[in-house]
Order: structure tokens, then sequence, then C-alpha cells
């Protein structure tokens, strides 16, 4: 890391508010991965008419987690209970700061009794980073970062390939690839199949409502593999999914997959920040949108508002326990979808073909954010600040602009808001260009939005429980 440290960047600025809204930063990259093998219309439809093929080999950090401590490591910094926790089974990790607010979230593979691997964003592989150097574990911690997200025509490698193919097509394509049957085992267990002649590890997944695996063995086999799996799913109608595709399918699935660190404030972080160089992704990524608080706390949420509150066991002692305990779940905000009026959309996109005002603020499909955190004000008819939408994009398959949101305890399914689209003045982010804010009308409305995810995921997990 930088010799100079978040700390530091935070000291020299007015606040962290004003940090993170102008932070020189372009879009948010999904790495290495094509754009489009034919369009993104045609992939989005595919994970729900035939099959798909994600890959997602190059955009997450993967932190290896190995040695005696490896289990004790994780349950100190999980809200998740790891009772009962047998190997070949995953988890959904999430840990929380001392104050109780959301760092991140990601997968841990339980690959062995004390072997794990973390898969996810940044910031929780810097926390587990963190927490292992200070408390003195005894563990291995090899870190494999994200593809660079913009390599220039220099080679590009990692540790492990990852693959997973989804949609209600999905399993033809995994037993034709196998040879034969393929045990559909309970949700985020993990076994072994056959591909092309290699054993490979597999994660029961359904990221797109269906029966669907995650594939994943040692990167020199990427090529191989990849070219085994786009050839037998050709009769199914396999698509391989770019990364315009994948990048908005938790649109329908539910999933916020962004939420800003709360780890910009308070004494009990501050070591943790003098931790963080100033080249870490909490002091290089931009946050947008036109929701501004006056404090950074503003920005952070709770495991409740992300849908992981039945996550919270207090089975085990683990940092901000007694934070998450004094707090009343019933007072916290709630995670839903915002659909947008089509009419403003229109609207909305009009604007880029009128010379003589400034466009509204570019709706870019099928992904419209602009920050690695992304807030936008969503308000009553009143202009009253009732939640924030932190993932916005365009559906294919529901033909709808839909946002990720999270909205105050009394707000209703049903009810129509406004999301305040634009930023409130020209920022440093170079993500966004000089633009008027507009007012657009949203129904609130169930999260996953697909009716499709919410009727067949019925496994377990914060999407059974919405």
């Amino acid at each position: 890391m930088s010799s100079q440290s978040l700390q530091d960047i935070l000291d020299k600025s007015a606040n962290p508010v004003e940090h993170l809204r102008n932070v020189p930063a372009g879009a948010y990259v999904y790495p290495v991965v094509a754009a489009e093998f034919s369009n993104f219309r045609r992939e989005v439809q595919a994970w729900r008419d035939t099959a798909v093929l994600f890959d997602q080999s190059h955009h997450m950090d993967n932190l290896y987690i190995s040695g005696k401590d490896a289990l004790k490591l994780i349950s100190d910094t999980a809200i998740n209970s790891v009772a009962n926790w047998p190997v070949n089974k995953a988890k959904q990790y999430v840990p929380v700061t001392p104050y109780g607010h959301v760092i991140g979230d990601g997968i841990l593979f339980r690959e062995a009794e004390d072997q794990f691997v973390f898969v996810g964003r940044s910031p929780s592989v810097n926390w587990l980073l963190f927490q292992a150097e200070k408390g003195g574990y005894d563990v291995e911690l090899l870190t494999d970062r994200r593809s660079p997200s913009r390599p220039m025509g220099h080679a590009v490698t990692r540790q492990e390939w990852r693959f997973q193919i989804q949609g209600p097509q999905a399993w033809n394509v995994i037993e034709k690839l196998n040879g034969g049957p393929v045990e559909q085992l309970k949700f985020f267990s993990m076994s072994h199949m056959n591909i092309d002649g290699t054993q490979v590890r597999t994660l029961r997944h359904g990221m797109a409502g269906e029966p669907g695996l995650e594939l994943w063995g040692p990167y020199e086999d990427y090529d191989r593999i990849r070219e085994a799996i786009v050839s037998a799913g050709a009769e199914f109608g396999l698509e391989q999914a770019g990364s315009r595709a994948y990048s908005c399918n938790t649109l329908e699935s539910g999933w916020i997959p962004s939420p800003l660190p709360g780890i910009y404030s308070g004494d009990e972080l501050a070591d943790y920040r003098t931790w963080l160089g100033a080249d870490s992704y909490e002091a290089v990524s931009a946050v947008a949108g036109s929701y501004v608080p006056e404090s950074v706390e503003g920005y952070y949420t709770t495991p409740w508002e992300l849908g992981y509150g039945s996550f919270i066991k207090h089975d085990h002692d683990f940092i901000g326990a007694d934070a998450l305990k004094a707090m009343d779940p019933a007072a916290q905000r709630k995670k839903v979808t915002l659909a947008w009026d089509s009419n403003d959309m229109a609207t909305i996109q009009a604007s880029m073909f009128q010379n003589d005002k400034l466009p509204y603020k570019f709706f870019d499909l099928p992904n419209a954010n602009y920050g690695a955190s992304n807030f936008d004000s969503v308000v009553d008819d009143d202009g009253n600040v009732v939640g924030v939408s932190m993932f916005t994009g365009y559906s294919w398959n529901e033909k709808r602009a839909l946002s990720l949101a999270i909205v105050n305890p009394d707000v209703e399914i049903g009810t129509p808001l406004h999301v305040l689209w634009g930023e409130p003045e020209t920022t440093g982010k170079r993500s966004a260009q000089p633009h008027r804010q507009y007012k657009a009308g949203v129904d609130v409305s169930p999260v996953p939005y697909s009716e499709v995810v919410r009727r067949v995921y019925t496994e377990g997990g914060w999407r059974k429980n919405a």
C-alpha cells in the first residue's frame, strides 16, 4: 500500500463526504471480460429463457485463508454464526464495524477443515487482513486482488478462473459437460464435476433464479474450460454474458453490491484508517448521486437495511455485536425495488437530443451507476427524503428502469415516490458531465423484483425471507 494512509487523505479534505464525492475517478469498470458477446439485451434474456455463462474471474478479490485460527478469524469478524458449518459449504459473509455499520459482504467457501476462500469486493478483504494482523491470528493469507480495470494490453492472470452457468437450461448444459447426471445439492453446497477430462469445484447457486452452478479451478485451464462450456451449451441456447449484461443482473435478483464501508469516522476505527493506504479501495472509490448527507454516517448502512438481519447470530462474540444488540430492528430502513416511471425515463433520455438546454444526467444502459457506491435521494411528494436509491439500471427482461433502494420502515409496497436523479452540482468525478437534476417518479416494489426469482429462489438466504 501507499506510504500515505486513508487517514492522511481525510485529514487534508474538508470532510469525508466532500472527499468521497470528489474522488477523480472514472466509471466503475468490470474488468477484462468483453462488454458484449452478442448484445446485452440478448444476453440478459438468456438467463430468463435459456442459459447464460457468467465470467466472474476478474472483478472480485480472492482471499485464501488457512491455518488453525482461520475459523476463529471469521467468527470474530462475521455477524454470521460459524457453528455447524461443514466442509464443502459456503456462506455469505457480512462483517460490521464496532458501531454496527456494514463494511461489505462476499462469499466464503469452506474448502477444507482449516481452509477458506473469500470472494468479493476489497473492503471485506481489507478488514480481514487488518484484523488478522492486529489480532495475531495463526493464519496464512494469500491475497489475489481483482484484475486491473484497464489492463491496457498487458497480460492478466489470476489464481483461479470462476464461472457461473445459470438459467432454465443450465442443468442440461451442466450434465452434458459432466457426461452424466449431476446431483442438485442444497443451496450453497459444494462438490465437484468433470469438464473436458478435468475435475472442477462446484457451488450450487442460482443468481438468475434457476438452478445453476458456480465453477472454479486453476487459471491455466481458463481457455479450455470456457471453450468446453460454450461448445456444450450451444444446443441449449447458452449465451456468453458480457460485462454489460452481468452488471445489471442484480436489479432482478435484488442484491445491493456496493454499500459504502462504514469506516470513515469513529475513534475506534482510527487505527484502521491509518492502516489503509491512500491507494486503497476505500480511499480512491467515488460516491455518486444526489444524496449529500450532513455527515458521512448518512451513507452508512446496517445489516437489516441490506436484508441481512436474519444473518445476525449472537451465539458468538464478534466485532460490532454490542452495537447491533443496541439497535431496534423495527426502526431500520428496509430494502425495496423502485420501478421507474417509463414516461419520465423517456423525458430523461430525450434531453440528450435537445441543444437548447443542459441535458439531464445521462442514464446509461443497462447500468446507470457513476460511482463505486451510489446514493440518490428518494423523496415523497413534499420533498422529504424517505430513503436512498443505491443501484440503478435497466432490465431488458422487465422492460423497466429499476433501482435497488433502502427506504424508511413505514414506506409500503405500492407507494409512489420520486428519485432525485443527478448530482446537486458539478463534482470532481470524471464519470458525470454537467447536467440538470430530474425528479423521476417511481413505484415502491418488492425485492427481488423478478417474480421468477421470488418464486424459484426458495432455499434459504435473504431472498426467501423477503
